[in-house]
């Protein structure tokens, strides 16, 4: 698999992580436990840091990115720049872009779909496929959210929310075959 340093970092992929031979990770980034990444996915962690919980899936064509620190803040990004968090038991749908954005637990981020620097997506917030979430935004969780830019739709049902677990332990058991039948 193509974990690659970047400068001092090399990137911390926990037990039972699957990544396909495609994919590349590089710099500091830490992926947790039963989680996986797809055929040509790339997870940059160069100039700032990417942290990815337990159980997620990051499927295939997704970029996960960051943004710098900045010396003038006048730019409005800030000192810190923008890291990349994902929470625990999240799907990440094929030729997702996530760039300096938090994503917390339990959310499912649907095909296509954009993530931009400094927008928090909330637990149990379902983002329709071709999605675009803009920079700083907070999307409240419990809810679908559509369009380019996203806009709130309407409260998930109950069968949608058992959704997030269901996808998430669907994808560690897929990642389990892969990694047993290699």
């Amino acid at each position: 698999m193509p974990v690659l340093p970047y400068k001092n970092s090399l990137p911390q992929v926990a037990s039972g992580v699957y990544v396909d031979a495609t994919a590349v990770i590089i710099g500091d980034v830490h992926i947790g436990e039963d989680s996986s990444i797809w055929p040509m996915c790339s997870i940059r962690g160069d100039v700032n840091s990417i942290r990815i919980g337990q159980s997620v899936n990051i499927q295939d064509n997704s970029v996960l990115h960051v943004t710098h620190p900045r010396k003038s803040v006048s730019s409005g990004i800030g000192a810190e720049g923008f890291k990349l968090e994902i929470g625990s038991e999240v799907t990440v749908g094929h030729q997702v872009v996530l760039h300096g954005c938090k994503i917390e637990s339990q959310v499912l981020i649907g095909m296509g779909s954009i993530v931009m620097d400094g927008a928090i997506v909330r637990s149990r917030s379902l983002i329709g496929a071709g999605s675009l979430i803009t920079e700083k935004m907070d999307v409240e969780g419990g809810y679908l959210w559509l369009g380019r830019p996203a806009r709130r739709i309407r409260a998930l049902t109950a069968q949608e929310m058992e959704t997030f677990a269901y996808s998430a332990a669907h994808y560690v058991r897929l990642k389990n075959d892969y990694l047993h039948n290699a």
